[in-house]
């Protein structure tokens, strides 16, 4: 008895498989038309490295990627004719990867530097910390203001509240406070990220 009917896997120029799945069958940013899945009769040829840009049949421009032993890329489809540049396909995706990974692993660095408080700050260790966020702020990282209660001092949570608060007016030209200060348990907490620069 026959099992049922499995639409059969489609191919790619190139050999590579093609998921019947519409979801998976949408392209990346890098994956471009390069060589024979270019269907243009004719393209307009760019590259540092070919004899004369201009409009080639798509037979010649393949030739000369071919005598460069480069690859012919479809850099925009939507061009008429559509232009097409000679390079090496492989090493223009690596250099792609390796540029969004580099791009990606910057925006993941946030530095986060803590200020702690005691309830009942003085006045000159409250502006040798604030001088300290401002330096923080001023580098990029975001300070994070942090005001510890011990034992019955949280009784003076309004106090430590109002510290915070003046704290983030303070450095408005440095950074801007992403909250309201919050009391967990113990702690009160308010983050400040640094103000992006003109």
């Amino acid at each position: 008895m026959a099992g049922p009917y499995r639409p059969k896997p489609t191919y790619r120029p190139g050999g590579r498989k093609q998921s019947n799945n519409p979801l998976q069958q949408k392209k990346d940013e890098f994956d471009l038309n390069i060589n024979e899945a270019i269907t243009a009769p004719q393209v307009r040829l760019v590259g540092d490295n070919i004899p004369e840009q201009g409009i080639y049949p798509i037979a010649k421009a393949l030739r000369i990627a071919e005598e460069l032993e480069l690859d012919l890329v479809e850099i925009s489809a939507k061009a008429d004719p559509p232009v097409c540049k000679v390079m090496d396909y492989q090493k223009y995706v690596y250099q792609q990867k390796k540029k969004a990974k580099e791009i990606k692993s910057n925006a993941a660095k946030v530095v986060i530097k803590e200020i702690r408080f005691g309830p009942n700050t003085d006045e000159h260790d409250f502006q040798f910390k604030l001088k300290h966020a401002m330096g923080f702020l001023q580098e990029g990282s975001k300070v994070k203001a942090s005001i510890f209660f011990r034992g019955r001092s949280i009784m003076f949570k309004e106090q430590g509240e109002k510290q915070l608060l003046r704290f983030a007016v303070e450095l408005e030209e440095y950074g801007k406070a992403e909250s309201m200060p919050t009391l967990e348990g113990k702690r009160m907490t308010m983050m400040l990220t640094p103000n992006k620069k003109k």
